[in-house]
């Protein structure tokens, strides 16, 4: 009989604990909905106390809006509400054209920074630069602003002007500058000769991304007399904030025979994609520089790191922005969307740049421009040479057609002094390409 007790007993014992380990959990993920149905109630409370006693009447479908706004913008600083204006405004920039200053910004330490200023625009004509900091426009303080509203702030009718006030590193005092509004029609990439290389600038990252470098590479090539004329090419990305993942993993892709050009993860194990180059490289294993500096985010980041980590290319410039995120944009209720940051993306070698950005191979500065300095026109006499003196013996070691190719080399090296003084990273560059070329040469 005791025996029998002490089975009872543990058998009870048992069920016990059974139910605790199950009923537990459950216990507390009740408790967990219970106090967000709680703050649910909290919110609902809180609105309509702001609805009936604020000092003033207040738009409702405004505060909604604010309030969601607010729960993204929480998150991280990519995250965001995008009401219906702004979401059609939205899906134009990806096409490539639309209404403003051309800046690409962020929001740091509640300071409006400028990621790029787009090649062309009135921003980046007026000479902003990217790592600015937007303290106020047309004299009123921006500072506690979400960058939504700093953004709307800086939106007007075109033709209008808009005086930004900038803190920039380097200047003891905030400079003023008067930028014109105009409509912003992107040419996301081009592509252009340079000495013996090609130079593929691309500024952006939309639709139009790829068939503007397939098109200008083509042209430029053909203009040049074929590949066999073609020492490398320069991808020139700086200042270019990104854009659509698609249209960077093309870009990637088109230099790339094969391998992975970037990963994506999500918060479960099971998500995340993975992109993968196709065969096939446009400019049949040329040696590439790829310039970078402090404006290259996001897709200009993937793209950098994939030749990089592939031994494509040469990275050259300043490290890159850091922006090892991506963003869905999820259409809602209302015409509006939300961006929401749903994973991060990885280099093929594994490595994460959110925050870090890419390191370039080799570092090269690009030295800022004297914004008081003048151009002057060379008023000096010609340089005197032996070759200009009356009665001068010739050369008898060269024939003509040699002695005019050395004019020409001479010519070339003048010109590549010029592009020093106008872009000294993009210089840079191009000394690289011609040093590989020797290298193979010998």
């Amino acid at each position: 009989m005791k025996k029998f007790a002490m089975a009872a007993g543990c058998g009870v014992l048992a069920g016990i604990l059974a139910t605790t380990q199950v009923a537990g959990p459950l216990l507390a993920q009740e408790a967990k909905e219970a106090t967000v149905y709680e703050q649910l109630d909290l919110f609902g409370i809180v609105f309509e106390r702001i609805r009936n006693q604020y000092v003033e009447e207040v738009d409702e479908g405004e505060l909604i809006e604010a309030a969601i706004n607010g729960m993204l913008t929480s998150l991280d600083p990519h995250s965001s509400y995008l009401p219906p204006n702004d979401f059609e405004e939205m899906q134009t920039d990806t096409r490539g054209e639309f209404g403003g200053l051309g800046i690409e910004v962020t929001q740091e330490e509640g300071y409006v920074k400028v990621i790029t200023p787009m090649d062309g625009t009135p921003a980046y004509e007026a000479g902003v630069e990217a790592g600015d900091f937007i303290t106020a426009v047309d004299g009123e303080s921006i500072l506690g602003l979400t960058l939504e509203e700093a953004v709307t702030m800086m939106r007007g009718p075109v033709g209008s002007d808009i005086i930004v006030t900038i803190v920039r590193e380097g200047l003891e005092e905030p400079l003023d500058i008067t930028i014109t509004r105009d409509t912003i029609k992107l040419t996301a990439a081009r592509v252009r000769q340079e000495g013996d290389s090609v130079v593929i600038r691309v500024s952006t990252f939309n639709d139009q991304t790829m068939p503007n470098v397939i098109d200008g590479f083509e042209k430029t090539v053909e203009e040049m007399g074929g590949m066999e004329n073609v020492n490398g090419i320069v991808l020139d990305l700086r200042n270019n904030p990104g854009g659509l993942l698609n249209a960077g993993v093309d870009l990637a892709d088109a230099f790339l025979e094969q391998g992975e050009i970037v990963s994506t993860r999500t918060r479960n194990a099971e998500g995340g994609d993975r992109f993968n180059a196709q065969s096939g490289d446009i400019v049949t294993g040329l040696p590439m520089v790829v310039l970078i500096n402090g404006g290259s985010a996001s897709a200009s980041e993937i793209v950098a790191g994939a030749l990089q980590d592939h031994r494509r290319a040469v990275v050259v410039g300043t490290k890159s922005f850091g922006k090892g995120s991506v963003q869905t944009i999820m259409p809602v209720q209302g015409d509006g969307a939300m961006r929401l940051t749903t994973a991060r993306y990885y280099t093929p070698s594994g490595r994460s740049i959110q925050a870090l950005g890419i390191s370039p191979d080799i570092v090269v500065v690009q030295p800022r421009r004297d914004p008081d300095a003048e151009t002057e026109e060379e008023t000096t006499a010609p340089r005197r040479s032996e070759a200009g003196l009356r009665g001068s013996l010739s050369n008898d070691s060269l024939t003509e057609d040699q002695q005019e190719q050395v004019l020409k080399e001479q010519a070339a090296a003048e010109e590549a002094a010029k592009l020093r003084e106008e872009d000294y990273q993009m210089a840079y560059a191009i000394d690289i390409l011609k040093g590989l070329n020797a290298i193979e040469a010998n």
